[in-house]
């Protein structure tokens, strides 16, 4: 059985305004690399906090 992964990933408004605060020029490429993080997690909600995590993680 092949694992799932929605196609998209449901943002809390709180992990939206996070994004929202990254700078444009690299917003596309932190998404993804943040949506990417949530299904590693099996996550199928981004929320701020993981939004967070991934800032740490990727040093940004």
């Amino acid at each position: 059985m092949e694992d799932y992964f929605p196609d998209t990933l449901r943002w809390t408004n709180e992990a939206q305004a996070k994004l929202k605060s990254i700078p444009f020029f690299v917003r596309a490429q932190a998404k993804a690399r943040i949506e990417q993080l949530a299904r590693q997690g099996s996550q199928e909600i981004v929320t701020a906090e993981l939004v967070e995590q991934a800032r740490i993680e990727f040093g940004q």
